[in-house]
């Protein structure tokens, strides 16, 4: 493959993924471009799954892609809007999908979860598929098997068309992070839906299956959703103890938090409430995931925690109270769901007649992954600014691009927990 810029020909194409390896910014927009059509991907595979599609969100797709390969564009400025279009598309899509997911299952009710197992054969489904789920539920149902989730999977119980199963028991671990680990203890068979699983250990690959968009090396994959495999190997397996612990709470969307909007504004004008935060983003390893875990705990009781997505795994186990029956912790669910996040800001600046960017609120992002990077490039969109991230700097922002984004959106790394604690509440 020849590239007109460096005048250089290789097997795989230019250096920095096709991109001019002259140009260190074009490169890092491209590969910002990149992860986040992959982010949008996973949102329409799933809204499509359900029957939604976009005409609008399908273009865009191919015209975000085609706009990555070589001799095509090398225009910094040109890579810049299509990241931020990509952003307004990302919104499209978790739109189309929250439709299809409340539409599908009915709209998400506040519900206690509990963690652990009970008595009984189990299957325990991870990754972010609802479809998947249902169907497995329907299969099982009147079988004996227990259903848990795993990961993305909790906020599953808040919708009421799968809440409905009686055998939907649970949630057993947290994030895919501690994956290995917690299915090797999960003595039931294991199912993954789509990404965020890892390569299993042979002590439990046996047990392990995948379906739809998944796959691993070495483990069955089931083909048009007949689970049958599944309910056949977590049957001859020994059947799971009782042992639950603490307790979930799951289930918020923005209509049933905006529900609350009246009261959430008397008690921000009243003093009770005093700022909000969003904390939220994708877990990774590692030890500085712990900042967000001594950011939450260190956050006032008069002040309301939003959070989404498989970081929440960090501090979601704590109890946090609630202001005037208000939650403090309000899980709003997947990673998808950063639509409800941003559609409660929206009304809340509208109620207190001001942009989202005037709101006493502060938004603090873990990790980035690719659809963490298309919800980033949303918040771009709709000139959102003072969000702070980590653990780390994303690798694939070159220093050029980072601080175009500190210049316009005063995008900020994390530091120590207290020092911007008390930056964001002054």
């Amino acid at each position: 493959m020849y590239c007109n810029q460096c005048e250089q020909t290789s097997a795989s194409g230019c250096v920095k993924t096709g991109v001019c390896g002259k140009n260190e910014d074009v490169a890092s927009l491209q590969d910002i471009l990149l992860l986040g059509l992959k982010g949008i991907s996973a949102y329409v595979v799933h809204a499509g799954e359900l029957g939604y599609r976009s005409e609008e969100v399908d273009k865009f797709m191919h015209e975000g892609l085609y706009s990555t390969g070589t001799n095509v564009n090398f225009d910094a400025n040109r890579f810049i809007n299509l990241n931020l279009k990509a952003g307004e598309i990302c919104l499209k899509a978790m739109e189309l999908l929250d439709k299809a997911n409340t539409e599908t299952f009915g709209l998400p009710k506040p519900v206690e979860v509990s963690s652990g197992t009970v008595a009984g054969h189990g299957i325990l489904v991870t990754g972010h598929d609802l479809l998947a789920l249902s169907e497995l539920l329907k299969q099982t149902e009147g079988k004996g098997i227990n259903i848990y989730t795993h990961g993305e999977m909790l906020p599953a119980h808040g919708y009421p068309e799968l809440k409905k199963y009686k055998h939907l028991a649970g949630n057993y671990g947290g994030s895919w992070v501690d994956q290995k680990k917690v299915f090797e203890h999960f003595s039931g068979a294991i199912l993954g839906t789509t990404n965020c699983v890892v390569q299993p250990k042979d002590s439990y690959k046996d047990r392990m299956f995948t379906c739809g968009i998944a796959g691993l090396e070495g483990v069955t994959h089931i083909e048009n959703m007949d689970f049958t495999p599944v309910i056949k190997k977590s049957l001859a397996l020994p059947e799971l103890i009782d042992n639950q612990s603490n307790m979930l709470t799951v289930g918020f969307h923005h209509s049933n938090v905006l529900a609350l909007a009246d009261k959430i504004a008397g008690a921000v004008k009243n003093g009770k409430i005093k700022h909000f935060f969003l904390v939220a983003g994708c877990d990774c390893p590692g030890n500085g995931m712990d900042y967000y875990a001594q950011l939450v705990k260190s956050i006032p009781d008069n002040c309301i925690i939003l959070t989404l997505a498989c970081g929440k795994f960090r501090f979601n186990s704590s109890h946090y109270g609630s202001i005037d029956g208000i939650p403090r912790l309000i899980d709003l669910g997947q990673c998808n769901n950063a639509y409800s996040a941003i559609k409660i800001a929206s009304a809340l600046a509208e109620v207190f007649k001001c942009s989202v960017n005037e709101l006493p609120l502060s938004i603090v992002l873990s990790w980035f992954e690719q659809k963490a990077v298309a919800i980033l490039l949303t918040l771009f969109h709709l000139g959102i600014k003072n969000i702070k991230i980590g653990p780390k700097p994303p690798v694939f922002v070159s220093s050029g691009v980072f601080k175009v984004l500190q210049d316009t959106f005063n995008l900020k790394l994390i530091t120590d927990p207290a020092k911007d604690l008390k930056e964001m509440i002054g």
